[in-house]
């Protein structure tokens, strides 16, 4: 297996979490795959790093990715980044996500690590998921 799926699952992830009405409902359209340059919203969502490994086994071929998607706002107190990386959780956590290529096995939560970011003034929240892909 090789990385040939990751463009589809990161496709599919960017689908799922702009197109969620609570997600719309807390940011907008303030779901990023790039930064934008300029004057950001005062919270947003971002799609970070990836680490893939080749993950087959006697069943067939497949991929782990392991991917962060990230909470980042300036408003003061993590509440509202939290509630906001929650409804993140909601979204993905064993979420039966199509892709246009390859087929999700298995997409799990792993670990959120949150930090103040500004010199204290902002705040941001690092969601880690795995995902279990297989290619068609």
């Amino acid at each position: 297996m090789s990385y040939a799926v990751s463009a589809a699952l990161q496709s599919a992830i960017f689908a799922a979490i702009s197109s969620d009405v609570d997600v719309v409902a807390a940011v907008g359209d303030a779901v990023y795959d790039a930064i934008p340059s300029g004057v950001l919203p005062s919270l947003y969502i971002s799609l970070g790093s990836e680490v893939v490994r080749e993950q087959g086994d006697k069943t067939g071929a497949g991929t782990a990715h392991q991917f962060v998607v990230s909470v980042v706002t300036d408003v003061p107190g993590f509440r509202v980044a939290k509630e906001v990386a929650g409804t993140v959780c909601d979204v993905l956590e064993d979420a039966d996500l199509t892709l246009t290529r390859g087929r999700l096995v298995s997409l799990q939560f792993r670990r959120a690590r949150a930090f103040k970011i500004d010199k204290g003034a902002g705040r941001q929240i690092d969601l880690t998921f795995r995902a279990r892909v297989e290619d068609n």
